[in-house]
């Protein structure tokens, strides 16, 4: 890996760390992602939610994360897990955009069917069983939305605040379940706000508590146009941002990061933020390189 590394432009560096089409990254090799937590979607066009019209994109219809719950059976989890994984596999996926474990805090949420219910004990439960069997295919799970993604009306900005019992005790066993028993391979941040910080791009939860506290070492990636600041984005604990409806170079850690890198003030930053203080590294493309080469390893077994 260092090798390459050492053989890539900044430009391919950061050719890696962002999307290039709906569903894929540039990546070494190309890397496919896709949801979800029910069973692996219908292929859609690189650049629009249309169907792509393929003949062979099968998938099983699986329980609701809200059904499978209920079951309070972590094998059962495991199984579909399991049986995702083969067919993400078959389909040519390397992520599955699963399992959610967001709190059921409001019925208006409109992703509760696809959560695990209102129990943090009981989610983390099915979530290490579905992570375990999903990533026992060799395709790597992608726990969502870190964290308190629990409501659907102005969820792109809504700050949300909670104190710190209730933050450790009801919203983020799942995930931390997820990371340290599971060892699920990637995490999604949510697109809310937390404590005034978007959680894409959240110190506290993707620094301190995600890669610090936790240990966690895989791909820390957006949710779809998730990112809203190129410097809080890169130096806050983001390695992947996926998105929508712009330019793919458009992204924050496209060209924004590529100027910010070479020393410049890029366009469209607000003045306050002064110069950009990056520091020159390789760990988002280090990462993107890793776990693409984490699953070619698994595949050529």
């Amino acid at each position: 890996m260092e090798d390459l590394l050492s053989r890539l432009t900044l430009e391919e560096k950061i050719s890696i760390i962002h999307a290039d089409s709906k569903f894929t990254t540039a990546a070494i090799p190309r890397r496919w992602l896709s949801d979800g937590p029910h069973g692996v979607r219908e292929d859609v066009g690189p650049d629009t939610w249309q169907p792509a019209g393929h003949t062979d994109d099968f998938s099983t219809a699986m329980l609701a994360g809200i059904c499978l719950a209920a079951t309070w059976n972590p094998d059962l989890g495991y199984t579909e897990g399991e049986t995702i994984g083969q067919e993400a596999r078959k389909r040519g996926k390397d992520i599955m955009l699963g399992p959610g474990v967001n709190i059921m805090r409001t019925p208006l949420c409109g992703r509760n069917f696809e959560y695990l219910g209102e129990d943090p004990f009981l989610t983390s439960r099915m979530a290490v069983g579905f992570i375990r069997g999903e990533q026992s295919q060799d395709i790597s799970s992608c726990v969502k939305h870190f964290a308190l993604d629990n409501r659907e009306f102005q969820r792109g900005s809504i700050n949300v605040e909670a104190d710190e019992r209730a933050l450790r005790e009801i919203y983020l066993p799942a995930f931390k379940a997820a990371v340290q028993e599971a060892g699920v391979w990637s995490v999604m941040g949510a697109y809310n706000q937390f404590r005034g910080q978007h959680c894409c791009e959240n110190d506290l939860l993707l620094n301190k508590i995600l890669q610090d506290e936790w240990r966690f070492k895989g791909l820390v990636m957006s949710d779809w146009a998730g990112v809203h600041d190129t410097r809080e984005a890169a130096l806050n604990g983001l390695d992947l941002e996926m998105g929508t409806d712009k330019k793919y170079n458009d992204f924050y850690l496209a060209q924004s990061y590529l100027d910010g890198l070479k020393g410049g003030i890029p366009d469209g930053w607000p003045r306050r933020k002064g110069p950009a203080q990056f520091a020159r590294d390789d760990r988002h493309a280090r990462l993107g390189c890793r776990s693409q080469t984490r699953f070619d390893q698994y595949r050529r077994a």
